[in-house]
């Protein structure tokens, strides 16, 4: 009796895990085909993209599009500018963000939670409601409109990417910490030797969000920026389309080379995303 039990509870358990696989495969086809989709426009031409019914695979492939997208306005430059703020902001918020995620998980001080709990509080404000007077400041009161500070200061640390190292450095054991400082080490020597070897999942989980956000960010660049030169990618891309027509297939190649970077680092920091994307989920 037993036995049929057992052999009933491993079919019901089976049968779940082969239902569980089957909705993942359609989840990332259902994911891939505008992936796949944008690809495919990027190599046809014009009148191709536009055709109905659509075709899934183009009769000639071209790269025009491609083309198209180095000769007719600043790709280069767009994408050096992304590069740029990218690259900055994820360095500022995975230095400044680890620095008050340990404070506020290891030291104690005073008013720490209570300036932790104004710190979330603080993401219950929706961004809308602060671009106005941000915008006010940058570009009326401090006047940096079109500028690399424009789009860097910000979000040069967030307070997502403070709670989330918040989080990693709480995960972390204590013991080591209380250990080096009974060695008499220094609270700046205790954060570089002893947290962040143990933090550096955590910290590539962060570097890898903020990166992706900030490369694919749209609306504030597009609001400070005024000139070619100091366009973003996303920003960039929206010049192919004109008044009265769109250049979709420029579009669609410019989308293909600026989706290229987030699997550059993806591929790169794929062993610390995996390790690190569990981090803080259990522990607060």
């Amino acid at each position: 009796m037993d036995e049929k039990k057992d052999k009933q509870r491993n079919l019901w358990k089976k049968t779940g895990l082969a239902l569980i696989y089957v909705v993942l495969i359609i989840w990332a086809v259902l994911t891939f085909i505008p992936l796949i989709w944008m690809f495919v426009s990027s190599l046809k031409d014009s009148t191709a993209i536009t055709q109905v019914p659509p075709q899934l695979i183009p009769k000639q492939p071209t790269l025009d599009a491609y083309q198209r997208v180095f000769e007719v306005g600043g790709f280069a430059r767009w994408f050096l500018n992304s590069l740029i703020v990218s690259t900055i902001l994820t360095i500022s918020n995975v230095v400044l963000a680890s620095l008050a995620g340990y404070a506020f998980a290891k030291l104690k001080f005073p008013g720490r939670h209570t300036i932790f709990w104004i710190l979330l509080g603080s993401m219950m404000i929706p961004g809308q409601i602060t671009l106005i007077p941000l915008y006010i400041l940058i570009v009326n009161t401090f006047q940096i409109a079109d500028t690399y500070f424009a789009l860097v200061i910000p979000t040069i640390v967030t307070t997502a990417n403070i709670f989330l190292a918040r989080q990693f450095m709480a995960s972390l054991p204590s013991s080591l910490i209380d250990a080096a400082r009974i060695d008499a080490c220094s609270e700046p020597k205790i954060f570089w030797k002893v947290i962040l070897p143990m933090a550096k999942p955590g910290l590539a989980v962060l570097g890898i969000f903020t990166f992706v956000a900030n490369w694919n960010s749209f609306f504030w660049p597009f609001l400070v920026t005024s000139s070619n030169e100091m366009r973003t990618l996303q920003v960039g891309l929206t010049s192919f389309r004109y008044q009265y027509t769109a250049d979709y297939g420029a579009m669609m190649a410019g989308a293909v080379l600026t989706a290229i970077p987030m699997f550059i680092v993806f591929l790169v920091l794929q062993k610390y995303f995996l390790k690190g994307i569990t981090i803080g989920a259990v522990k607060g």
